[in-house]
């Protein structure tokens, strides 16, 4: 029998709001533990919560562009259930009146455009953190009550690389709107996927596992990919899948049985006592439209039709907003879009990496890089001394190009009397090169090239050392 895969996804986001969403604790990351709380966020007998309007403008700008239906009132709900980092052995969260409902984000497969439902995105409060140490677990408090959104998705993903897909187009909206830095090594973005198989031509859906633990989106892609196989076996060889929560183990690339699957029932949700009733009235809403930025995909269409670049480079230097930036911010000193495209998508993007870093915290001033571009385009130094020496250092920062180029004295060198000596040495000591040159293998003189190249210390000019080697061979 044939199987179809169905996949959901569940997404919290961290909203980038200085406070937490029912109090004025700050929500900074890496601070000292439990430095960051109040009898609020704490649960304290006789503290009571008061709703952050900041994170109301951030969620309704995803809202939004999640082309969602905007409710007119939302309410708050208990969500309770004990763990230990839930002092109050509660969650404030939202259950039968959301934020906003009804939405979609439409991902490329196989180059049409397919429509991802969004059931609903709704307003919560975060939990704290365990920390294992051995045979002890310690809690950290101070992400309860981060405020979060949860982007919920109807069962529209078919496979794994579609879900990696959602997820990347999800993050790039969102940081674009600068609502979440979804940042997964700090818990900005975290991602819960349910999963279930069932026969192609039936309407009725499997049995769900739900997979935790995915702190990359390749790890979704992974854990879908193995679960996947997983139920499939277990329903050939004529057995069940069990609605269950499992998690997934990254060394083992194994999901592991967790728990039973809980249903909204088991959480027992009632309205939060606390929190009036919102109304979200027109003015709200209007006020979250007017300060919606260009997004990823509009860029994209505009950097290729503004600066006649091809989709693959549009679409690199759209897919952080950051890196679309830095790059508008270099073509107001040098107007050459290609030729800043090239760097920034090449050497530069493979510097950062290297380095574990991204444009969001570049140090290199969009000057330096622009004076190091110019000098390369005037022959004052090669690009290889460009990408290997300059580079480097006005990434790290503080230095200028100019006082590189004195520094390490690694300026192009053209004059053709100096490149004709190493060039005659280099001919002299290469004669099968040489003969085969002369013999019509042309690709011969690459060697040669490379030879005087080395013999200058990579400074002299690539265009005028292939320029005197012909000359001297054709004598």
């Amino acid at each position: 029998m044939k199987y179809k895969t169905v996949i959901g996804l569940e997404v919290h986001v961290q909203l980038l709001s200085k406070t937490k969403i029912f109090c004025s604790c700050s929500t900074a990351f890496g601070k000292e533990p439990n430095s960051q709380t109040c009898p609020s966020c704490l649960g304290l007998p006789g503290s009571l919560p008061v709703f952050n309007m900041e994170v109301l403008a951030l969620s309704l700008k995803a809202a939004l562009v999640l082309h969602c239906r905007i409710q007119k009132v939302m309410r708050f709900d208990r969500k309770n259930y004990f763990y230990p980092d839930l002092p109050k052995a509660y969650q404030i969260s939202q259950y039968d009146m959301p934020l906003a409902q009804n939405g979609y984000l439409e991902i490329t497969d196989d180059d049409r455009l397919k429509r991802i439902g969004i059931t609903r995105v709704h307003l919560e409060e975060d939990a704290g953190k365990l920390i294992h140490t051995g045979a002890e677990s310690l809690v950290d408090f101070n992400r309860c009550g981060t405020p979060l959104i949860e982007i919920v998705s109807e069962p529209d993903i078919n496979s794994p690389d579609e879900a990696y897909q959602y997820l990347t187009k999800l993050k790039s909206i969102l940081t674009y709107l600068e609502v979440s830095d979804c940042n997964m090594q700090e818990g900005s973005l975290r991602c819960d996927a349910n999963i279930s198989l069932c026969p192609v031509d039936s309407a009725e859906l499997g049995a769900k596992a739900e997979v935790k633990n995915l702190n990359s989106f390749k790890a979704v892609r992974d854990a879908l990919k193995y679960e996947a196989g997983r139920q499939k076996r277990l329903l050939e060889e004529g057995g069940r899948v069990t609605q269950e929560t499992r998690l997934w183990e990254e060394n083992k690339k194994v999901t592991l049985s967790m728990r039973s699957k809980e249903e909204a029932h088991d959480y027992r949700y009632f309205p939060e006592p606390d929190l009036p009733i919102f109304e979200i009235n027109e003015e709200d809403i209007e006020t979250a439209k007017r300060s919606l930025p260009e997004l990823a995909d509009e860029r994209k269409s505009r950097f290729v039709e503004q600066y006649s670049l091809s989709d693959y480079d549009a679409g690199i230097l759209t897919s952080a907003k950051p890196l679309a930036d830095y790059y508008e911010k270099c073509l107001v000193i040098l107007a050459e879009p290609k030729e800043v495209a090239n760097w920034l998508a090449g050497a530069v993007m493979a510097e950062l990496n290297a380095r574990n870093e991204n444009f969001s915290s570049i140090k290199l001033k969009p000057e330096e890089l622009v004076e190091m571009i110019k000098l390369v385009r005037d022959g004052k130094i090669n690009s290889k001394a460009a990408k290997e020496v300059v580079l480097p250092e006005i990434i790290e920062g503080g230095k200028k190009t100019s006082d590189i180029l004195k520094e390490k004295n690694i300026s192009q060198v053209s004059d053709e009397g100096e490149i004709g000596k190493i060039a005659d040495e280099v001919i002299r000591r290469n004669e099968k090169s040489v003969n085969d040159f002369k013999e019509g293998k042309k690709n011969a003189i690459m060697y040669l090239v490379g030879q005087v190249m080395k013999g200058s210390k990579g400074r002299a000019n690539p265009k005028t050392v292939k320029e005197i080697l012909e000359k001297r061979l054709s004598e």
